[in-house]
């Protein structure tokens, strides 16, 4: 055989080995997923393992929390594991991990829940294997959407507060390398928004070898101080309600005065924090209507947007809700208190179903309400484990969320850069981007959309530190506004010419 015919087929062959090598690491599950049911973890039963043909995904059969059929069509063929962890005598922690048949990218994913959720996030672990994920979801340990399950069950509480979504991780990626032949993911992430977030930032503080990285959408980490606002603001409706007819009224009151202060009109309020709003421009000069309030609606309003505070020693508790909030206002203004921050209070703090919020004592009851709920906030700014092994925390909260307090959020950030030495310190593994105009995790006057997840790979995989991230606005479907987000504490600024729908003529300061 010529040199010339040798070197061609060792060519050949090198290429064929470099595509056996790419489809081995990337497209196919070397065992059957049905060989998952004998898989043994500690105090884990696994309970189902099922192989999915691709768009065959039957959604009322999960039991959990998704969209209808047609929302699944597009779902790759997957292998859908569902286990029991029962790490306590009272456990009852159900997961779920879907893994991509073939196409796998290599990563685990683990996703987060809302409120009180007791369900298995179908529609998240949906989004995860479209992406190549190995995706896992928790019920964090009980069903339902109360915290109920809590009444005399602390262990389950436990559950609920970090130990169900650390189970999921660890289980999560046994069952992973297992049916990939083996092969454990490169890299791990967690994504979260609202209760979800706040699991991611506990994960980070708790447990912080469990992830490379995390998104943590407007994050409740201060639990017991959302519960408190709850409590705060509904006392104050309780008194001197304002109706939902006039919180338009207020909206534009404050818009009014806010917009402007960035040097550009469009309606949304870029930094509430240097917003000088004071309800009382609203005071009604002659009669009742929708336009206007009456001087107790002005001291209620007041009492929205000012922080929650321990009337003793007068520490801020929680950041009051941001001007430009008002059109949410039915979430903790409204005829009823939140049901979330009420249940905090029911089953965990007083123990009592019947709990009236009306009678919480704002002298005697908030150490015991912030003892109660120790477990459940997510306030540790020592994040350096997680830093000393290159984790990254990307974490980001709507300006305008009607639920959870953006201020909350800022204020822990601040913590953290208090308590590792600064930004210098905290920069290059932890980012938190408020978006102006978004309301509780989506939605909103502002540019709402973005892409997180891709953006933290880049920094974790690529070293690509995310100094912007360029995020979307759409009506009816169709893109109308982009604008940068910022880093906090920089801020979206207009050069001064161009389109102020376009993010190209914004820059970070």
């Amino acid at each position: 055989m010529s040199h010339q015919k040798q070197f061609r087929v060792v060519g050949i062959l090198a290429a064929a080995f470099v595509l056996v090598l790419a489809f081995h690491s990337t497209a196919s599950a070397a065992v059957p997923c049905e060989s998952l049911m004998g898989l043994k973890l500690t105090d884990t039963t696994i309970t189902l393992a099922q192989s999915v043909e691709a768009g065959k995904f039957a959604p009322a059969a999960a039991g959990g929390r998704g969209g209808g059929g047609n929302a699944f069509a597009d779902l790759p063929a997957f292998c859908r594991v569902a286990a029991t962890i029962k790490p306590s005598s009272d456990s009852d922690i159900k997961v779920e991990v879907w893994m991509p048949a073939t196409g796998w990218n290599g990563k685990f994913q683990g996703v987060g829940n809302g409120a009180w959720s007791g369900s298995i996030a179908t529609n998240d672990l949906a989004a995860g294997i479209r992406k190549g994920y190995a995706t896992a979801s928790t019920d964090t340990g009980h069903e339902g959407g109360s915290a109920s399950f809590a009444l005399g069950h602390p262990e389950k509480l436990i559950d609920f507060a970090y130990r169900a979504v650390h189970e999921m991780t660890v289980k999560g990626k046994a069952i992973t390398t297992a049916f990939y032949d083996n092969s454990a993911p490169k890299f791990s992430y967690f994504v979260g928004c609202s209760a979800g977030g706040k699991q991611a930032i506990k994960e980070t503080q708790m447990f912080p070898a469990d992830y490379d990285g995390v998104v943590a959408g407007s994050p409740g980490v201060n639990w017991s101080g959302r519960a408190l606002q709850t409590i705060w603001v509904g006392q104050a409706v309780a008194q001197a309600p304002i109706p939902q007819a006039k919180f338009a009224a207020v909206n534009a009151a404050a818009v009014a005065a806010c917009d402007a202060i960035d040097g550009v009109k469009d309606g949304v309020i870029e930094n509430p924090r240097v917003c000088k709003f004071d309800p009382q421009v609203l005071l009604c000069k002659a009669e009742d209507n929708n336009s206007c309030l009456t001087a107790p609606q002005v001291e209620t309003a007041r009492k929205i947007y000012a922080n929650v505070s321990n009337s003793r020693t007068k520490q801020s508790l929680v950041a009051g809700l941001s001007p430009g909030s008002e059109l949410g206002w039915t979430t903790m203004a409204g005829a009823q208190p939140f049901g979330a921050g009420v249940d905090l209070f029911k089953y965990v703090v007083f123990g009592d179903a019947n709990w009236d919020f009306k009678t919480l004592n704002w002298d005697t009851d908030l150490d015991k309400t912030l003892k109660a709920s120790k477990e459940m906030d997510a306030l540790d700014p020592n994040l350096k484990p997680f830093f000393d092994r290159g984790g990254k925390i990307i974490s980001y909260h709507g300006w305008t969320d009607p639920q959870i307090s953006p201020g909350s959020t800022v204020d822990y950030y601040q913590t953290v850069l208090d308590k590792m030495g600064g930004a210098s310190k905290v920069q290059e593994n932890y980012r938190l981007f408020m978006v102006p105009g978004m309301n509780h995790c989506q939605g909103g006057t502002g540019t709402d959309q973005f892409d997180k997840l891709t953006a933290l790979e880049n920094w974790v995989e690529k070293k690509q530190a995310p100094a912007s991230i360029t995020a979307s606005h759409s009506t009816a479907g169709k893109v109308d506004k982009t604008r940068p987000l910022c880093p906090y504490p920089q801020s979206a600024s207009y050069k001064g010419t161009g389109d102020t729908n376009d993010a190209a003529n914004f820059v970070c300061k």
